[in-house]
């Protein structure tokens, strides 16, 4: 029975890798001065604080991401087509001012862990100290930022709904393994 309740305890941890962090994804025209300087804050500070966070921006004027970006306006109820339209998690902002940093920051936090706030403080103290040496030690981080492309995101999307099946596969054996465990020491008891 003390092994049965460890199976939730072996079930979260074997969980705790397919977490993510949270994302952003930033509705942006290339005319766009507001849209610019959102872009700015998240490639020289939030990529930097928050080592798991990636970007990815969406240009509204190319023909093939106006789909997208209406079930972005319809998903947070904008009426209004203005960007940048910037989404992190399930919350909306529409525009942008640096006295938006704190929110933003804020619900990038939504879902991290202790440890992860604790990381994010540290960098950012130590981004504010010396923000040129910071980068330069973390120029990885870069990557974090990508351009949203239809083709790529659609090979990614496949790939990640294979994995998740994968998993859900080893959830089942293990789930199978334990019922199975569980029936055999009972039929030795009696």
């Amino acid at each position: 029975m003390k092994k049965m309740k460890l199976l939730p305890l072996l079930l979260g941890v074997f969980f705790i890798g397919t977490a993510f962090a949270a994302d952003i994804t930033i509705y942006y025209s290339p005319s766009c001065p507001h849209c610019h300087h959102a872009q700015e804050f998240f490639a020289n500070k939030m990529i930097y604080e928050y080592p798991k966070l990636r970007v990815v921006q969406v240009n509204v004027m190319k023909k093939s991401n106006l789909d997208m970006f209406k079930d972005a306006l319809a998903k947070c109820e904008y009426t209004s087509g203005g960007v940048p339209v910037i989404v992190v998690g399930d919350k909306c902002f529409q525009g942008y001012a640096d006295f938006m940093q704190k929110d933003l920051r804020d619900a990038v936090e939504v879902d991290l862990s202790k440890k992860d706030k604790e990381i994010a403080a540290e960098n950012k103290k130590s981004l504010e100290k010396d923000p040129e040496n910071f980068r330069a030690k973390h120029p990885e981080r870069k990557k974090a930022i990508s351009e949203y492309m239809p083709e790529v995101y659609n090979m990614e999307k496949k790939t990640n709904n294979q994995s998740t099946l994968m998993y859900l596969y080893v959830l089942l054996i293990v789930l199978v393994a334990a019922f199975g465990l569980l029936l055999i020491r009972k039929g030795k008891k009696k």
